[in-house]
C-alpha cells in the first residue's frame, strides 16, 4: 500500500467530517470540537468556503436528502463535561461566506446523528452521550436514542418552534458509537455503548416501529459492520471500551458474534473508525488519539488465513476518517485532532 499525504488545513480541535453535494458538486465538510470555525472543501482538498467562525462544538453533520447544500449539524458540545447546551441545527447556504443557522432542536449532551431513508420517509435518529451531569466525569445519568420523522420543509423550525423527538431506547452508559450501515438496501444505525452494540433500522412503509437488534453485549466505544473475509456474512469490528485502547474484529457464529481477533497492541485512546473499500478490498481503518497517535488499516489475508494491519500515518491523532473516491484514486481525509490538521491521504495499492 502507497500513502500520499497532504496537510490541507490546520484547524484546531478539528473533529467532524461529512460530504456534501452543494452547487452540482461533491464537497466535503471539516468542522471543531472547540469554539472554532467549520470550512468546506472540494474533493482536491482546496478550502471553497467558511460556514462560521464557531462557536463550534460540531459532533456529527448530515445533510438534508435532496438538497442544495443544507445540512444537519451538533452545536456547542465541547466535550463530554461541556455539552449541557448542545442542541441539532439546520445550516443552510444562502451565499459564499453566508450560511444561516436556525435550531432544529435542543438536545442536552446529544453526540452523534443521522439521517436515514427508507420507502419515501426521512428519519432523523439522535444519540445523546449521556442526560445530564453534575459534576466533571459524572455518568450517573446515562444516554438515551431519539427519532422523529424529518418534515420535507424544514423552513418552519427554530428556537421557538422545535421538532418533536421520540425516546427509542433509554439507560445507554457512555452512548458514544454511531456508523451507518446498508444492508439489502436498507440503513441502518451501528449504535454502541456500555451495554453493547445495537443495530437501530427505521421503520416500513412510514410506520412508526423502529426494529432494535442486540449485537453484542460488552463495552464498546465504536463499531461497524464489513465482510472483510469475504464470507458473505459481515464481521462485527469494535472500539473498546469507552474511548479505550483495544481493537477486536468478530465473527457471526452459530447465530452469536464471537472474538476472532484482537490488535496486540494497545491502541490508546481509538476514535476515528471507517468499515468499507479501500482501493477495492475490504478495510477496516482505524485512528487513536493518544499513545503512538497512529491511523491503521485492517484486512483480512485469505493466504494466512488471518486478520493484518498496515499503518497509513503516525503520530496524528485522528478523530474522525471519511473516504471517497476520486479520479480513481482511494482517498482518506482524516480530522487529525490532536495536531490541528486536516489531512488528506492518497492511497494506492
Amino acid at each position: 500500500m502507497k500513502v500520499e499525504k497532504k496537510v490541507i488545513s490546520k484547524l484546531t480541535k478539528c473533529y467532524s467530517i461529512a460530504p456534501l453535494q452543494y452547487q452540482g458538486k461533491a464537497h466535503f465538510l471539516v468542522a471543531a470540537e472547540k469554539q472554532d470555525p467549520c470550512y468546506l472543501f472540494d474533493l482536491d482538498g482546496n478550502q471553497v468556503d467558511k460556514v462560521w467562525d464557531g462557536p463550534g462544538g460540531v459532533m456529527s453533520m448530515v445533510q438534508v436528502p435532496g438538497s442544495d447544500g443544507q445540512y444537519l449539524s451538533t452545536y456547542k458540545f465541547y466535550s463530554p463535561n461541556d455539552s449541557k447546551e448542545a442542541k441539532i441545527v439546520i445550516v443552510t447556504p444562502r451565499e459564499r461566506g453566508d450560511w444561516e443557522v436556525r435550531t432544529l432542536v435542543d438536545l442536552p449532551h446529544v453526540h452523534r446523528f443521522d439521517l436515514l431513508e427508507r420507502d419515501g420517509h426521512v428519519y432523523l435518529i439522535a444519540c445523546t452521550l449521556k442526560s445530564g451531569h453534575e459534576f466533571k466525569e459524572d455518568w450517573s445519568m446515562p444516554g438515551k436514542v431519539y427519532a422523529a420523522e424529518l418534515p420535507e420543509d424544514l423552513s418552519g423550525f427554530d428556537e421557538e418552534h422545535q421538532l418533536k423527538l421520540t425516546v427509542l431506547r433509554e439507560n445507554m452508559l457512555k452512548n458514544h458509537g454511531y456508523y451507518r450501515v446498508t444492508e439489502d438496501g436498507i440503513s441502518a444505525s451501528i449504535i454502541s455503548c456500555n451495554e453493547g452494540v445495537f443495530r437501530f433500522i427505521p421503520p416500513a412503509n412510514g410506520g412508526s416501529e423502529w426494529m432494535i437488534e442486540t449485537l453484542l453485549e460488552e463495552p464498546v466505544s465504536d463499531a461497524v459492520l464489513v465482510d472483510l473475509d469475504g464470507d458473505g456474512e459481515k464481521e462485527l469490528c469494535t472500539l473498546a471500551p469507552f474511548h479505550g485502547e483495544k481493537v477486536s474484529i468478530y465473527r457471526k457464529q452459530k447465530g452469536a458474534y464471537e472474538k476472532v481477533y484482537v490488535f496486540p497492541e494497545d491502541a490508546e485512546f481509538t476514535h476515528a473508525i471507517y468499515g468499507g473499500d479501500l482501493c477495492g478490498i475490504p478495510s477496516f481503518v482505524v485512528g487513536h488519539r493518544k499513545g503512538k497517535r497512529n491511523l491503521m488499516v485492517f484486512r483480512y489475508d485469505a493466504s494466512a488465513e488471518s486478520y493484518v494491519s498496515e499503518l497509513i500515518d503516525k503520530d496524528c491523532g485522528p478523530a474522525n476518517v471519511y473516504h471517497y473516491v476520486y479520479n480513481e484514486k482511494d482517498v482518506l481525509i482524516a480530522a487529525n485532532r490532536e495536531t490541528d490538521e486536516v489531512a488528506m491521504y492518497i492511497i494506492t495499492e
